[in-house]
């Protein structure tokens, strides 16, 4: 005859892991404020509407032609360009920078 085998686990105790409480986690500080937004200025800012005007096809192509210009001709066939661009280009007339499409460096 054979003789009847047991399991393995016969031969060790059964030992239940008592369960853990949960703790409640603590939620981390927020992180410092960058200080990138801190350093940006305010010309930064202004290029960087100018260069969502840009870049904004609602109002038609800006190569060729200076953002004042894009702007008038935008105005003229109703496309409601922003008023803040065109006050921004009026009080900066002088610049290039602000002037200049994105794309003005590009050949056409």
């Amino acid at each position: 005859m054979t003789t009847k085998r047991g399991l393995i686990t016969d031969s060790f105790k059964v030992v239940k892991k008592a369960r853990r409480v949960k703790r409640e986690k603590r939620p981390s500080p927020p992180p410092p404020p960058q200080q990138e937004a801190d350093t940006e200025t305010v010309r930064e800012e202004e290029l960087q509407r100018l260069r969502h005007f840009d870049l904004d096809w609602r109002f038609g192509p800006c190569t060729g032609i200076s953002r004042l210009q894009r702007w008038e001709r935008a105005k003229l066939n109703g496309l409601s360009p922003p008023k803040e661009i065109r006050d921004l280009l009026l009080q900066t007339h002088t610049d290039p920078e602000y002037n200049r499409s994105l794309w003005s460096e590009y050949p056409l």
